[in-house]
């Protein structure tokens, strides 16, 4: 069987003025080259046939092949241990950047959700509240993900996108404090929310590294702008229990 992959339609080159592609009726098109023509607007034709209609989790006639390579156009009647779910029945290896920010985002729910159990038991129920508010935003980024979904952005505390943005680059303004620099004698939970700001941003560079191109091109803007605000509410909240902002918390 001739496959026909994404690479391949990236090292082609196609002109921006291209419309259409024309494929013979024995090319298997793997899933990721449809997304690739779709997504520049250009119609897969088979030739002799009518244009192809594109659905999220193509299936073609693999007989007793239940699982589809997402990168080869390879069947398996039984999804090989190495492999797992990228969607639908399409498979990728483990390793896979998009499977890898899938497991970063499952670490860092479980980091946020470790520091709410702390500050829940310690009686700080404002932050117990803000912490909830980010694993709802993490929880809303990996839905978005997985089932492929525009996710626009996400207010965070009551503030919206820019509200974020500019609450954290003035934290003077709007906390009382300079822009701390981390230190073991703030105290852990200082120390733990800090690490957890850290968190973000790697989850942030697992997301860049997932859904940017060989070209430069990036996939999902939309999921690397709501972790980079969250990045920025996590810092909010560090300046916030360090201002005393927090019942209970340091000031």
């Amino acid at each position: 069987m001739k496959i026909l992959t994404e690479t391949m339609l990236r090292a082609a080159a196609l002109l921006e003025d291209t419309t259409e592609y024309r494929v013979a009726p024995d090319v298997f098109v793997t899933p990721l080259a449809r997304e690739y023509l779709r997504d520049r607007g250009i119609g897969l034709v088979i030739m002799d046939s009518e244009p192809v209609v594109m659905t999220r989790t193509p299936l073609s006639n693999h007989g007793q092949r239940t699982y589809i390579d997402a990168g080869t156009g390879a069947g398996y009647s039984e999804k090989p241990e190495h492999m797992t779910h990228l969607r639908g029945n399409l498979l990728v290896p483990k390793t896979h950047p998009r499977i890898e920010f899938r497991g970063m985002l499952d670490s860092l729910q479980a980091e946020i959700i470790c520091l709410q159990a702390e500050a829940f038991e310690s009686g700080h129920e404002d932050l117990t509240a803000d912490l909830g508010d980010i694993l709802k935003n993490v929880r809303l980024i990996l839905g978005a993900e997985v089932k492929e979904e525009t996710l626009e952005p996400l207010p965070l505390f009551g503030l919206e996108d820019k509200e974020i943005r500019e609450h954290s680059h003035n934290v003077k303004k709007y906390f009382g404090t300079d822009h701390p620099i981390p230190d073991y004698k703030m105290g852990r939970m200082a120390a733990e929310l800090n690490r957890l700001r850290t968190k973000v941003r790697e989850t942030e560079l697992a997301a860049a590294h997932a859904f940017m191109g060989a070209d430069g091109s990036v996939e999902r803007p939309d999921i690397i702008r709501c972790l980079n605000r969250l990045s920025s509410g996590v810092y909010i909240v560090f300046c916030k229990w360090l201002a005393g902002k927090y019942k209970g918390g340091r000031g």
